[in-house]
C-alpha cells in the first residue's frame, strides 16, 4: 500500500508541476514580462515546485532528513543519472559560460550549504534567507549579462493567449496536485523506509530524489534522441542551484531544518560535492568541451556505485 501512495505521489507531482509551469508562464505573459525573464526565473521556480513541496512537507511532518536529502539526492541524480544517461543517448556540447559562471556558482552554493549544516547541525531561517537572497542576486546578474537575442528554451509562446479562467483552473489543478502528491510521497516513503529497515535519509537521497528527477530525465532523453538542443549542462546546473537556494532556502525560512541523521554530513553531501566537482576535469578530458557517450557511461556507473553504497551502509 505504501508503494501505491509513493507512485500516486510521483504521478501527482508530475501533473502538478506541469500545470504550475503552464499557468505561471501564461500569467507572466499577462503581466508583459519578457520571454527571457520568464525562461530564466518563472520557469525555473515553477519546475522546482515539486521538490519544494516535498521538502516542506517532510520538514513540517517531522522528517528533516528527507527534506535535506531530497535536494542532495536530486542534485546527485541530475549529474550522475540525468546528465549521464542523456550523454549516452547523444553527446552534449558544453559552452564557456559553464565553467566561467554556472559551475562556480553551483559549487559556492553547495559549499555554503555544507558549512551552514556543519556549523550548528541545522539550516536556520536566517541561513535559508541568505541562500534565497544569493539566488535572487545571481538571477539579477544573469538577466543583466545575457544577450538580448539569446534563445530561451522551455517557454511556450502559445501560452501568451490563454484565457484568465483557464489560467485559474490550471493553477488550482497544479496547486492541489502538488499538495496531495507531496503529502502522499513523503508519508509513503517513510512507511517504506520503516518496512525495509533503512533510514529516512536513505529514502530521501534515493527513492524520492530519483522520483523528482524522472520528469527531467524523460524530457532530456527524448530531446537527445530527437537530436534537439533542449537539454544543456547549464540547465542541469541551474536546477541544482535552484534546489539548494530556493527549495532548501524557502523551506528553512518557513521551518528550520535540523540535521537528524549523521550520514547526511559524513557521507551524502560529500557525494553531492564530488559529482559537482568532477564535471570540470570531465569536460577538459579527451573530446574537450563535450560530455561524450563514454563520459556519460562513467557518470552512470559512478551513480550506480553511490546507490549501492547508500543501501548497503544505510541499514539501521
Amino acid at each position: 500500500m505504501s508503494l501505491l501512495w509513493v507512485i500516486l505521489g510521483f504521478v501527482l507531482l508530475v501533473i502538478g508541476g506541469e500545470f504550475l509551469v503552464r499557468s505561471s508562464v501564461a500569467l507572466s505573459f499577462k503581466f508583459n514580462i519578457s520571454k527571457m525573464v520568464i525562461g530564466m526565473t518563472v520557469v525555473s521556480f515553477a519546475t522546482s515546485a515539486p521538490e519544494l513541496l516535498v521538502s516542506l512537507q517532510a520538514a513540517l511532518s517531522g522528517s528533516p532528513a528527507i527534506a535535506i536529502n531530497n535536494v542532495v539526492g536530486s542534485n546527485i541524480a541530475n549529474i550522475g543519472l540525468v546528465l549521464g544517461i542523456t550523454a549516452m543517448v547523444g553527446t552534449i556540447t558544453v559552452d564557456k559560460s559553464f565553467y566561467k559562471l554556472n559551475w562556480p556558482v553551483m559549487m559556492v552554493f553547495s559549499i555554503v550549504l555544507y558549512y551552514f549544516l556543519k556549523n550548528d547541525n541545522k539550516l536556520s531561517a536566517i541561513e535559508g534567507a541568505l541562500l534565497f537572497i544569493g539566488l535572487i542576486l545571481f538571477l539579477i546578474f544573469l538577466i543583466r549579462s545575457v544577450r538580448k537575442d539569446k534563445i530561451i528554451e522551455g517557454v511556450d509562446e502559445t501560452l501568451a493567449v490563454v484565457s484568465n479562467f483557464k489560467i485559474f483552473v490550471w493553477l488550482l489543478i497544479g496547486a492541489t496536485a502538488l499538495y496531495f502528491g507531496s503529502e502522499w510521497l513523503v508519508e509513503g516513503s517513510k512507511a517504506i523506509a520503516l518496512s525495509i529497515g533503512v533510514s529516512e535519509a536513505v529514502i530521501g537521497v534515493s527513492l524520492i530524489a530519483i522520483g523528482t528527477s524522472v520528469p527531467e530525465l524523460a524530457a532530456s532523453v527524448i530531446a537527445a534522441a530527437k537530436q534537439e538542443k533542449a537539454i544543456s549542462l547549464g540547465n542541469l546546473i541551474g536546477s541544482n542551484i535552484f534546489n539548494i537556494a530556493s527549495v532548501l532556502g524557502l523551506t528553512a525560512i518557513i521551518k528550520p531544518i535540523p540535521v537528524t541523521e549523521p550520514q547526511i554530513l559524513s557521507n551524502d553531501i560529500f557525494w553531492m560535492l564530488g559529482f559537482s566537482a568532477v564535471l570540470i576535469p570531465l569536460i577538459f578530458l579527451r573530446k574537450q568541451m563535450q560530455i561524450s557517450r563514454i563520459k556519460g557511461f562513467v557518470l552512470v556507473i559512478a551513480y550506480g556505485v553511490f546507490m549501492f553504497l547508500v543501501f548497503t551502509k544505510g541499514k539501521f
